[in-house]
Parts: structure tokens; sequence; C-alpha cells
């Protein structure tokens, strides 16, 4: 004789629950159907008609919603020692990640999914889903390198108080050059992109010459200053100084700079010993990332740059000073974020010169 039908009745909650589930692209089938044979039930319809509807049996049907009756949602979820049992074992596993982490010994620098599958005998797939499971990714790389400069610690705390705490009634400026920017040109003229179709150029391309930017970059308004010169000698970057002096005609300057020779000339002490008004705060060795002129040259690249295509040096400098005048005219500062602690800490590793890839 069958079973009789338990009545059903459901909270909002479980309601709200139960539809969700219904509608999840994620969820196992048996638990789908779990969850539309307990909605059915909530809206008074019959367990054979339930039954009909869902392509189950009746017991089934009635099975589930005493189930449900009995211990709610959680009556619903897979019992302990049910479902498909592994395929893949712990073993198998372990072998592919310990795989993975050594080199192949064909010469190879690393290992690909196709390569591995056949030496484990699982399929790509698997080896693809242990990868994911384990944050395994052998094709990619990041290079790294840390600062020897004895003064670490000394510079990084100087300018990143420059950021966090600019001086009062003073204007922080980061400075450096953007050289060999080339002016290239392609072989036959770019083909547009197109819906389904990325934007296509030639692989080969005419260089008509080299521009240096050097850039200013106000920490406080995101203001960029900027001018192309044909090379970047000490005495570039004297003019340089000088337009940094024409545009801020007023107040202390403070300028955080890398290391590089041109900054240090001769010369350029001189001028700084007749222009007081500007200091120089200098980036640790190997720590260009520090001056934040550098992310402005990251856009620039990306946006104006990488995928430009000059006839000539003019053009390159048109489009690098076009996109200076729109960058100012609706900038903003970046947002320095880290303390001098934060970066200490995580630059106090291994000491190189070298960078490993």
């Amino acid at each position: 004789m069958p079973r009789p039908a338990t009545v059903i009745t459901l909270t909002p909650q479980q309601r709200s629950a139960l539809e969700s589930w219904t509608r999840s692209r994620t969820l196992s089938q048996r638990r789908v159907l779990r969850a539309k044979i307990i909605l059915l039930a909530a809206d008074g319809i019959s367990s054979r008609s339930s039954a009909r509807r869902l392509g189950v049996t009746r017991n089934t049907v009635v099975g589930w919603r005493q189930r449900f009756a009995d211990d709610g949602i959680a009556g619903l979820e897979e019992a302990a020692g049910r479902g498909r049992k592994p395929v893949i074992t712990q073993a198998q596993k372990d072998r592919v990640v310990a795989l993975t982490l050594r080199k192949p010994d064909d010469g190879s620098t690393h290992w690909s999914i196709r390569r591995l599958a056949p030496l484990t005998g699982l399929s790509y797939s698997s080896v693809q889903r242990i990868w994911k499971e384990h944050g395994l990714q052998p094709h990619r790389s990041r290079s790294f390198k840390h600062s020897t400069d004895p003064r670490l610690e000394e510079k990084v705390t100087d300018v990143v108080g420059l950021y966090l705490h600019p001086p009062e009634k003073a204007v922080v400026i980061c400075v450096d050059e953007k050289s060999q920017i080339q002016a290239l040109d392609r072989t036959q003229p770019l083909l547009p992109m197109r819906p389904g179709q990325p934007e296509r150029r030639t692989h080969d391309y005419v260089r008509h010459g080299t521009t240096t930017l050097f850039a200013g970059l106000d920490i406080a308004t995101g203001q960029v200053t900027g001018r192309c010169y044909e090379r970047h000698r000490h005495q570039e970057f004297l003019r340089f100084l000088e337009q940094l002096a024409r545009t801020y005609t007023r107040g202390q300057i403070h300028l955080v700079l890398d290391n590089y020779s041109t900054h240090t000339h001769s010369q350029v002490a001189d001028w700084l010993r007749r222009h007081p008004r500007f200091h120089l705060h200098f980036t640790p060795t190997s720590a260009s990332w520090l001056n934040q002129v550098e992310t402005f040259f990251s856009i620039l690249q990306r946006r104006a740059i990488k995928r430009g295509v000059f006839a000539s040096v003019a053009d390159l400098k048109r489009a690098i000073h076009g996109f200076l005048d729109r960058w100012n005219d609706e900038c903003r500062p970046f947002a320095w974020v880290k303390t001098p602690e934060q970066i200490l800490r995580r630059a106090n590793g291994p000491r190189s010169s070298e960078s490993l890839h």
C-alpha cells in the first residue's frame, strides 16, 4: 500500500532558499530535483502529480517529502558516503604536484598539460584540475629584484614620507625620463577593429627615430609637466628644471628622482645651489617603482604609444603632448597607501643584484 504523502509547509526563508536551488547552474541535478519536489508539495500538488511532472516515481517524491518534514532543508543534502567516488587518488595528485614542481628531464624549462598528462596516466582535464586545485601555473613567470642600496631604509622612509605627509606650503614632484621612445610606422595601413575581429597590423615596421620625454608629476594634483627632447643628458635635465621653476614660481619644491647620473652631474649641483627652493630626494637603487611618475609613464605607453603609428618623430611628439594636455584636463592624484614599514618588510628578502625569472 503506498505511503501517505506528508503535508509540507514552508517558511519564507525556506522557500527562498529552495527557489535559489532551482535557479542554480552549479548545484547537482539531484539537489535541484529535491528542491522542486518540496516546492510542489508546499503548493499543494499531490505526490502522484509531482512524480509525473518531474519524471520520477511516487515513492521518490514521498521519500523526499518525509526527509524534509523530519530534518528541514538539511534533510535534502547528500547523505554521507553517497555520490560518485573519487576517481583520482591522493597519491596520483601528489605525484602530479611533485612532478610539476621539478623541471622536466627533456631540457624544457617548465611542464605543459599535454606533456605531463601521459607521464601520469591521467587525462589533460584531470591534470588541469589538479593544477587549479593547488594553485599551480607553470606557464606563468614573474621577475623580481631586491635593492642592494645600503641606504635603502633611509631612502624609502624619506620618499614615502613625502607621499604620505608632504611638507606644508611645498610642492612634491616626481621626475623621470622616458627615454628612447620610438616613432614606429607600419609597412602597411592598419586594418581597423570590426565586430568579432580585433585590430590588425603588419608584424614589421619602419623606425623614424626616437625622442625622450622628461616629465614631472605633482603628487597633490596629478598634474604632469612634460617636454620631449632629442637626448637625455644633463643639459636636457637642466632645461627641464628651468621649466619646472617657471611652472612653480613660489614655495619650496621637492623632487623625487632615481639615481641616474644625469641627476647628480656637477652642473646640476651648481644649478641647485643657485636655486635653493629645489630639494632632491632619491629613490633606492633598483627601486624606480617608488617614483609615482613611473605609473604615469605606464599609462602613457599603453594608451598612446604602444599601438600608435607614427610617420615621423614630430608625429610621435604631437601624440605625446596631446595625451599630456588631455591628461591634465581631467587628472587626479594617485593614492599612495603603503607605509615605509610595510615596504621594508617586503624588501628585506634575499638580496640579489640579478633579475630572476
